[in-house]
């Protein structure tokens, strides 16, 4: 198995489009990642501006700049970069601070899909709230790329810092879709999100799996295992578990990945099986093969397992063989 236990990830604990509290209430308990993407922005247009091509030439400016104290901040020229940078500032701020920069890059930039995403997550009070300023984003973020971004970028989306602001916004769209009973096409935009970022640095194939044992759409399901075959997740391994169980029922190859998925985290069946509780008030990051990361997969999976017949019954008796 890949990945080390002490290795964290960050996960997404509220799925996009899930009403939260007022800003008003306080700063957000935890670092917002998205923050960083200033610095690689400021990277890339340094590299860009020296002409930089050979990976050698590349890393000795990087190793040259870091020396000096770091990359230079660069002054937006468009309105869309403008308020970009205005985005970066709210990333860093808390509470009535990062809705109202968030407003102020819309004036300046109606094209802005970060802000849309962070006026979504702070001020959305129902799904449907949360829905439009998505999809305005998600809009918005294929009108400022363009379709021929689109085509020559396949497959490469999220490496190229001027389309996160894009995928974060059509995240949010598919969550809050799924959210409000609208099945398929929250599976086609996870799915096409996919297609145009294959490293899936946002995770979508996770949810995409539970989503997809949901619908019992077993063949793309399959095909989604094919697609990531070293899997050394939770939330990876187990879905492969549970379709094992319902295809095969207790067979050798569902026994199979019954071990290899205990072998990377053995939490996961007690949190499944109501042996232990999962955390009232879940952190910002889980810790790989760890109890928080076998609570957080728990929460999301159990009502499939609770859905599938047999399936907590056969696993509480395996765990029981095991010990």
């Amino acid at each position: 198995m890949a990945g080390k236990k002490s290795k964290e990830r960050s996960v997404r604990r509220g799925r996009p489009g899930t009403p939260r509290r007022e800003a008003a209430e306080g700063p957000l308990p935890s670092f917002d990642r998205r923050r960083m993407d200033k610095i690689m922005a400021d990277v890339t247009r340094a590299i860009q501006e020296q002409g930089l091509e050979s990976v050698d030439e590349i890393n000795a400016f990087l190793q040259q700049m870091m020396a000096s104290g770091g990359p230079p901040s660069f002054e937006p020229t468009t309105p869309l970069e403008k308020a970009q940078e205005l985005m970066y500032e709210a990333f860093e701020a808390s509470g009535r601070r990062r809705v109202q920069l968030a407003r102020q890059a819309l004036e300046i930039c109606p094209d802005c899909a970060d802000a849309y995403v962070l006026l979504a997550e702070e001020t959305a009070r129902t799904p449907q709230e949360a829905l439009a300023l998505y999809r305005k984003g998600t809009e918005a973020g294929e009108r400022t790329l363009g379709p021929e971004f689109f085509k020559e970028n396949v497959g490469h989306f999220w490496g190229i810092i001027e389309s996160r602001p894009y995928m974060r916004a059509r995240a949010g769209l598919a969550f809050t879709l799924w959210q409000m009973g609208e099945r398929d096409a929250a599976i086609e935009h996870a799915q096409e999100m996919l297609r145009l970022n294959p490293n899936d640095n946002q995770g979508m194939r996770y949810p995409l799996m539970l989503w997809l044992l949901e619908t019992g759409r077993d063949k793309e399901l399959m095909a989604l295992f094919e697609r990531y075959p070293d899997e050394a997740t939770a939330d990876g391994l187990y879905p492969q578990v549970l379709l094992a169980f319902r295809l095969y029922g207790d067979s050798r190859a569902t026994r199979k990945l019954l071990r290899e998925a205990m072998k990377w985290n053995p939490h996961v069946p007690d949190y499944l099986l109501g042996r232990k509780r999962p955390p009232r008030f879940p952190g910002s990051h889980v810790t790989l093969g760890g109890e928080d990361e076998a609570a957080a997969h728990a929460m999301a999976a159990l009502p499939l397992w609770r859905k599938t017949p047999g399936a907590l019954e056969w696993l509480a008796e395996m765990v029981e063989k095991s010990g």
